[in-house]
């Protein structure tokens, strides 16, 4: 079962490219999923697109490979079929699920 703060590895696409990647769910409603992607690629990106990423401290408990970011300039949607058939490959901490709510407050 699908849970807030799980996250997934799924195709997430731009324009007419994509790749697969990390995701971190946020919601789940009318057979799409609503989530933040996750990327390591930081340092090569402008200090206006780096304001709005939150590192995941807890990076390894949450079944990721290398230091990672939440990228919250955009939440994207994918649709759940993308995503039935696999399982999450870990989950925010609970320190990170609270860095997020206070990163993203308006």
């Amino acid at each position: 079962m699908m849970e807030l703060y799980d996250i997934f590895i799924a195709f997430v696409s731009w324009g007419s490219e994509g790749k697969r990647r990390p995701i971190l769910i946020l919601d789940v409603d009318n057979g799409k999923v609503k989530a933040f992607s996750i990327t390591t690629q930081y340092m090569n990106k402008s200090e206006e697109i780096r304001a709005r990423y939150l590192a995941i401290n807890d990076w390894k408990q949450a079944g990721l490979n290398r230091p990672s970011y939440i990228d919250t300039n955009q939440a994207i949607s994918i649709p759940l079929p993308a995503l039935d058939n696999t399982k999450p490959i870990g989950k925010l901490s609970v320190t990170d699920e609270t860095r997020l709510i206070e990163f993203i407050k308006p």
